[in-house]
């Protein structure tokens, strides 16, 4: 895809949660073999080392090593043992620190996202008279958007952003108003006020 991607120093410029907040309008793109596919990033969470919801908090193992790596690695983990989850790792090296990417707004590859969504459909889908996955539940919430955007954990996880097919362009869409607030989806460290998306943005999550 032509344009211009972020370097490896753009995540580790900021603090994590100044990282999360820079990510907003940045587009998340994925050339893989079925086709491209991107999505401008309209919600994030960070977790921080002493946040007891990160999953660095207590202690390293070897889920959790591409936490430790550099930033801009990505780090992808199961939950509910059915859903996938991507991060962009940020702060140093051996520092367990990473933002949660939430919701994207569908930019390209459309119809593969939804073809992907409804072979890999996780719950009920919300469609549209159709029959067709309503465009703005496609990436709208961070199990749905690596399923649209063919994101894996055993071929992406550890991986850095740096390469041709897994990458992170500049903002594309300006976040003129961003809402900080309690993370949803954990049961500690909840009311910290580490999520942030654009508001009034149609393809956030339903927090």
């Amino acid at each position: 895809m032509p344009g211009e991607q972020l370097p490896l120093s753009f995540f580790s410029q900021y603090d994590t949660r100044t990282l999360a907040q820079k990510l907003l309008g940045c587009e998340l793109v994925h050339e893989s073999p079925d086709g491209l596919t991107s999505g401008i990033i309209v919600e994030t969470e960070a977790y921080l080392q002493d946040d007891p919801a990160c999953h660095a908090f207590n202690r390293r193992t070897a889920r959790t090593e591409p936490m430790f790596g550099f930033a801009g690695t990505v780090y992808v983990y199961l939950i509910y043992g059915m859903y996938q989850c991507f991060n962009i790792v940020s702060n140093a090296e051996g520092i367990g620190e990473a933002v949660l990417i939430r919701a994207l707004q569908p930019t390209a590859g459309i119809e593969l996202m939804e073809m992907r969504r409804l072979l890999r459909p996780g719950k009920t889908q919300i469609t549209s008279s159709a029959g067709k996955v309503a465009l703005k539940e496609l990436c709208r919430g961070p199990g749905k958007l690596v399923q649209a955007m063919g994101i894996e954990r055993d071929l992406h996880n550890g991986t850095l952003l740096s390469g041709d097919a897994l990458y992170v362009r500049p903002q594309v869409a300006a976040a003129e108003t961003v809402i900080a607030g309690p993370r949803v989806g954990i049961n500690v460290g909840r009311e910290l006020p580490y999520r942030y998306y654009i508001k009034d943005n149609i393809f956030v999550s339903k927090g």
